[in-house]
Formats: structure tokens, sequence, C-alpha cells
């Protein structure tokens, strides 16, 4: 027998050498056109970032050594350039000598792989742009760096081979930005998921461009300038183009051989073309995906070796073994960070028809008391009613790898999210907790499953009715670090006590840091005659990531201010260390690393530092918020493979050194019900509003007169509520003057010169505020003192104690009792 194979690397060498262990007898040939019959894609990027020093140790075998060890003929620098079925031949050139010659075969494979994407656009053959595909592209790209030194790159394409390179690009010293055409990197993430990976990048000084492609490139006197859609020019030094890949099927479309609707080359089961003799695998072939059932194109190493393995015993002893399909599991190392996925995302489960929940948990990568546990985030999605697992990814510094394989294999063997709460791992402190990440996964799905819980996802957030009240259950030291805009912070140990302050008519979304004390809060609330509440999953971490644009590096610079004369928060230069204080908060989950720098900071005297280290990822901003308040002294901030760094040091005033922030929004505290007063509050709130300036109205006590309705639907008070009713003024055309009311006549004359002068009225002034967006706030606290109904008071108001007139204050640089 004779068996041909036209292209090397992962599956055609793979077939090769099971062939050869499969059938000592038969005359094997494999035809690479490269110089190289089998080598380690993958390990690329790390050669040119010297993380792999060795270029000999890409090479898993030469071709000497694999016609010594195989018996097999390997011809390199020889491309097959036709096939012809009805005779079994092939027709080869050499490309060394120019010579075409043909081969007969009993059985072709086919194993082209993929050819990266190029598209059309001007200036893409220049000479300083690079694709990566193999040696000798590895070759030219390391040849450039050592010989020009560039220092600037650019990546096009956020996908794994983009990034892996943006990294080692960055690790050679170059400076790095990566373009990519969609709103985010690592396609088989969801954006969520996504969002960790752009925060980190942006912690090591990689730029990032996102929702903007390329429109042309043009060469200038110092390099390469990229023009993007938005009309953004960039210039650099270098370009490496990793948009993606597509089937490289010229040869199979050519010979008349079936091509699947995404344009791979159609396979059976057995990984059988259209035609009986020939077989196909790799990047080039369309396989099934297991989860969807439709066909994909999986271009990954560990498939293909599979498939390899799969075709040469069906060669051999006919079609007897089955290649299922694949759910594309697959990992990639950035920087610190360990990125995976496996299965379906929302973005395909979507495409395909096919219902799921999703749900959010943050756990650490072991028990949180044995140290250096860093913190592991997961997602799942999976089947509304059975549970089945249709997805998982997993994002964090340490102990990926193991979760996602086990998430894995409960997706391939068509196992559900109770699998997942069974698993049984291997436990000890230093590798795992007793509840093990994957199993948390696993509870909080059943939790959503068996109606124990109802969540709302993080893009909800913004669809809320105005109505909608979300209610912030952390501690106030975590609230006063950052919130939801709009939420009110009650702590879930309060709640209980705090009840009456909730309204049971309206829709309520708890959330807490990661969603753990939510669903905690969420089970008191329903049991407590709460009906319309859900739990935020994966709580303000999720949020945050998925809302809040990366923008860690203003806080590691010192810049000065804009040109605008706006200024950026810095971080001033590091001081002498003094006395210092260490404080190890690594394995405690948000709020403990504030608690800790809380605690601690307060027992140090003035002018001693202390240096703190935390594994919760969010600890990096908070310690930057926490001295923003505080009017501590940050000396330095810096993430070491997940590790959160902070230089502090305890200044003698409050307010000195204190941080500049850019919060320049208006808060206003309105109290009197008095018309010139209700008047001037909404003057100079739309004065504010109109500048571009966030506006918070908080009315309290006899404020609530001025924003109550003029029609108001009938509601049960108790006597003092109405009591309050009759004495105080219904709405706010019932308002009378400070001074010079005269029994009403006043407020008369007032509106009537307001009126001929055409200046808006109280009212008028009310809706502009409206328009402009500034927020309206009622003290829930003084409503019901009063007996004030949320049904009296106007539609767009919203509610909220103390702590959301606060938060707003905090943010604010003009503050006004009126």
């Amino acid at each position: 027998m004779k068996y041909l194979i036209i292209g090397g690397v992962a599956g055609g060498a793979t077939v090769a050498a099971r062939l050869r262990r499969m059938d000592e007898q038969a005359e094997i040939i494999l035809f690479e056109r490269g110089a190289y019959v089998s080598y380690a894609n993958c390990g690329l990027p790390y050669y040119i970032g010297d993380t792999i020093t060795q270029r000999d140790n890409l090479f898993v075998q030469t071709a000497q050594g694999f016609t010594a060890r195989f018996n097999i003929d390997i011809r390199t620098k020889q491309e097959v350039v036709a096939i012809q079925p009805q005779g079994k031949t092939v027709l080869v050139k050499n490309l060394v000598t120019n010579e075409t010659y043909s081969e007969v075969y009993d059985k072709l494979v086919l194993s082209p792989g993929a050819e990266p994407i190029r598209p059309r656009v001007d200036g893409i053959s220049g000479n300083r742009i690079f694709t990566l595909r193999n040696v000798p592209d590895t070759d030219t790209i390391k040849g450039y760096i050592n010989t020009i030194k560039p220092k600037r790159a650019l990546v096009i394409g956020g996908g794994f081979i983009g990034l892996e390179m943006a990294e080692n690009l960055h690790e050679l010293g170059i400076e790095v930005g990566v373009i990519e055409m969609a709103n985010q990197v690592m396609a088989p993430l969801d954006y969520s998921m996504a969002a960790i990976v752009h925060h980190h990048m942006v912690e090591n000084n990689v730029s990032l461009y996102l929702g903007d492609g390329v429109a042309s490139f043009k060469e200038t006197e110092n390099g390469v300038a990229v023009v993007l859609a938005s009309g953004k020019e960039l210039e650099t030094d270098m370009v490496i183009l990793s948009i993606g890949v597509r089937p490289e099927t010229l040869l199979a479309k050519e010979a008349g051989l079936a091509l699947g609707k995404l344009g791979g080359i159609e396979v059976n089961e057995y990984m059988q073309t259209s035609d009986p003799d020939i077989y196909a695998l790799g990047d080039a072939v369309e396989v099934t995906h297991l989860v969807t059932g439709s066909k994909a194109l999986i271009p990954l190493a560990g498939p293909a070796n599979k498939q390899g393995r799969i075709v040469a015993d069906n060669i051999v002893y006919g079609n007897k073994k089955v290649y299922e399909g694949s759910i594309g599991t697959s990992i990639a190392k950035i920087f610190h960070l360990t990125v995976a996925a496996a299965g379906a995302n929302s973005k395909l489960l979507a495409k395909e028809g096919i219902p799921y929940h999703e749900s959010f948990t943050h756990s650490g990568s072991h028990a949180g008391y044995y140290p250096g546990a860093l913190s592991l985030s997961i997602k799942i999605l999976f089947a509304p009613k059975t549970g089945k697992l249709l997805g998982a990814q997993v994002v964090g510094f340490d102990g990926v790898d193991k979760r996602i394989e086990m998430l894995a294999q409960v997706i391939r063997n068509n196992g559900t999210v109770y699998d997942l709460m069974e698993l049984e791992h291997a436990y000890a402190p230093p590798y795992s907790s007793a509840k093990d990440p994957v199993n948390m996964a696993g509870f909080v799905a059943e939790n959503i499953l068996t109606g124990k819980v109802k969540t709302a996802q993080w893009r909800d957030i913004e669809g809320l009715s105005k109505e909608a009240l979300i209610v912030d259950v952390r501690t106030r030291e975590e609230f006063a670090l950052g919130s939801i805009p709009g939420s009110v912070n009650i702590p879930v140990d309060e709640l209980r006590s705090r009840l009456p302050e909730l309204p049971l008519d309206k829709d309520i979304v708890v959330t807490c840091a990661v969603g753990l004390r939510g669903y905690v809060a969420y089970r008191i609330l329903v049991q407590n005659g709460y009906e319309r509440v859900r739990n935020l999953s994966g709580g303000y971490k999720t949020w945050s990531l998925a809302r809040i644009e990366p923008n860690i590096n203003q806080h590691i610079t010192s810049k000065p201010a804009n040109e605008d004369g706006t200024e950026e928060v810095v971080i001033p230069a590091l001081k002498e260390i003094k006395e210092l204080k260490m404080i190890d908060a690594c394995g405690l989950q948000c709020p403990g690393p504030v608690m800790q720098l809380k605690k601690n900071y307060g027992e140090i005297g003035l002018g001693e530092q202390l240096h703190i280290t935390a594994t919760d990822p969010g600890f990096a901003k908070d310690v930057v918020a926490w001295c923003k308040i505080t009017g501590a002294y940050l000396l330095s901030v810096e993430n070491k493979a997940g590790v959160i760094h902070a230089m502090i040091e305890k200044t003698e005033s409050q307010n000195q050194n204190k941080m500049i922030s850019n919060g320049d929004n208006k808060t206003f505290i309105v109290f009197s019900d008095d018309l010139d007063k209700a008047l001037a509050s909404f003057v100079i709130a739309n004065g504010a509003a109109s500048t571009g300036k966030k506006v918070s109205m908080f009315f309290t006590f006899w404020g609530l007169n001025v924003i109550k309705k003029r029609e108001k639907p009938s509601v049960a008070k108790d006597i003092f509520g109405k009591m309050f009713g009759m004495m105080l003024p219904s709405h706010s055309g019932k308002l009378k003057l400070s001074k010079l009311n005269m029994g009403g006549a006043g407020s008369w004359m007032m509106r009537l010169i307001m009126k001929n002068k055409k200046i808006s009225s109280l009212e008028e002034l009310m809706q502009q505020a409206v328009d402009n967006g500034v927020e309206m706030i009622a003290c829930t606290m003084s409503m019901d003192v009063m007996g004030v109904k949320e049904e009296e008071l106007l539609d767009n108001v919203v509610y909220g104690g103390v702590a959301s007139y606060l938060e707003r204050a905090e943010e604010s640089n003009v503050n006004l009792f009126i």
C-alpha cells in the first residue's frame, strides 16, 4: 500500500508516524512545502520573545530524524500543486529545482492547515508588516527585531496568537498596542470575562484600540502609519497581522472535493472526504461542535493530533474509529493571567438559538488561609431545564488549567451543573478549597435552576426602570470605594432591621462584591414577602469589570494637567522608605484587604509607611479610592503576578497630599419647601447640568413637598400621615414664599411677574432638570416620618437614604444645603 500525506506539523506528522506503527510494510511519503516537517507552531511567539532561547527546541522532529525512526520518505520544500482523484495521482513541484513530477497513491491524506488572513487594504504589503504562521515567518520577525531594534509595535487582532505576540514583544522592551475590530479581545470569551483581560493588559502598559478596524497602512520616514476606520492614525515601527486564519482548501476545491458551508473541507465521522480514498484533518476541515451539533472550524493542535491517530487507523484497518467532534477547549497565557474556555459562549448559543442561563463566581485558587491564593473567575452557561453544561470560561492567575479541564470533561460527556456539584477533587490547602471553585459554580447554578434565587446580569442594570432599586449589601467601607450609580447601601447584617426602608411593590436588585452576600440578602427578602427581587450575578466585581473602562495606567503615571486644564489623578514620586509595616492580606476577598488597610493605617504613626499585599484584583482600584477618600499618601501600587503591592504613608492632615480627583459633580440638599428657595435650587441645578456636570438633588423633610404630583392616586395613610398631608403643601403649585408671602398673594405675584418676563416657572424648571439628566432623590427616611408615599411623588424621582447622598457628595466639589 502507498500512502501520501500533504502537509506536516501537528496533523500530517501524527498520521505518518501512526501509519508506520500500524503498517511496517507500507510506502509512506510526506510532502511539506516548507523546510521543516514537525515543529512547535504554538511556541513561535515565545521564541520571538526570548522565553524559548534555543531555536532548535522548536523542532519536534527533523526530516532526517523522522526518516531514521519511522522509515518515512520526507520530502520538504516540495509542494503538491494538484490532485487528480480519477487517476489517484498528485502533481508535485520541487521548490528547489522547479521540476514537477507525479506520484500515485492508494490513500491520500490532506493536512494543509490554515493560512493567516490578509485583508485587502492599501499598504498591507509593506516590509514592516508581518504575519506569523511558520518558522520562516518567525525568523523574519526575529531578524527584524534584532537588526532594526524597533521601539514600537502594533498587533492587529486580539486573538490568542495576537495577544501572545503582544506579551512577548512587550517582554523585549517594545511599546505595544493591540487593535481589534470587535469590542473585545479573545473571541471565545464573553465580553464580561474578556474585560478582565482588558484590565490586565492595560495594567501591563499595553494600549488597546477596541471596536476599530484598520483602513490602510502608510509608509513613513520612520516607520509605518496605521490608519484606523475611525480616522485615528497610529505611528509604529512594525506591525504583526494576527486577524485570524482561514482553511487552506485550494487543492481540495480544485480536486472537486466537497467543501462545507464555512469554507472548510467536508469530512464524515471517519475524517473521510467526499472521495473515499482521500482523508483530511486539522485546521482545514469542518468538524461537529459537540455543544451545538453544528459544523465548526476549530483550528487547535489538540484536536488535529487526535484526528491524525483516527485517520491512520481508519486507513489501515477500515473505517472503524469515529471522530465525534470538538468542544474547542483552549487556553492562553496573557502576561500573568491565564485565560481558558470550553464549549459554547453566549454569542454562539444565541446564534444557534439555544436557550441558556449564565452565572459568575469569583473564588480563590486555593484555600484563602494558605499563602498565595489568587483570584479565579468562572463563568458557566447551562440549559434552563436540564442544567446541561453548555460552556465554561475561566480567567485567573493560578489553577485555571485544571479547572477548565474539569469543566471541559463535564461538557464533553453531556454532563450537567449537578455533576459540577459532585465532582470529587484532590484537596489540600495549597491546591484547592474543600469546596473547589468548580463545585461553587455548580452550587450557584443549582440555586438558579431550583428557584432558590433569581439573578440579574451585569448588562441588565442599564435597562432597569427608574422605579427599580439597587440595594448594595456590602459594608459602608466597600460601598464608599465604588458602587453602581443610583444604588443604596444597606449592609447585609443590617438588612433585617431595615426592611421597612424597602418597598414591597418595587423591583429590587441586590448586589455585593461577588454575589455571595447578595444571595444571603435575596433569601432574607423573599422570605419576608418581597417577590420582585433578583441577585446580581458576580456582584459589583463583574459589573465594574464589564462597565468601567480599564484606567489603571492613569494611577501609575505622573503626567501634567491636560491641555484643557482638567487635572489627572497622580501618585506622587516615591519618598524615602521610613518605618515600614508589612501587611499580608493575600487570600482575603473584598472587603478583607481594605479592612486590613484601615485597621493597620490607624495603628501607625505620622510619617510611617505600610506595605500591603493582596490577591483580590479589585484592590488595585480600591486602594487608590481609599487613599483618595482618607487623604492617605499613596506612594505606589503595582500588580506583580496577580499580587497587588501598595505602599502608603500616613500624613499629618486628612487633606495633606490628598490626590486630586476629577470628581466635579454637584450635589444639593433641598430641605425647604419655600417657593423662592425651590426656584433657586432648580435654576442653579440646571445651570450646572448645562455644563455637562452630573447633578444630584436630595429632597428631605419639607423639601419632599416640591416633588409631589399635582394629581395623586389614593393611598392609605395612618393618622399622622393624614395630618401631615392636611398641613403641608400638596404640590409645587401650593408652595409659599419665604418672605412677603402675604397669605399666598406673594406667591401669586412672583409667578405672574415670572410669566410676564418669560422666565420659566418652577414646574418648567423641574421638567428642564429632568431633561438635563438631573437626578432627584427622595429621602426614604423623611418619607416614612412624614407619611409621604412613593405614589405621591413625581415619576422620575428615585429613592434612597443618606448613603445615596454621601456617595454623590463624595464625588462632588459643590455641595449646597437649601
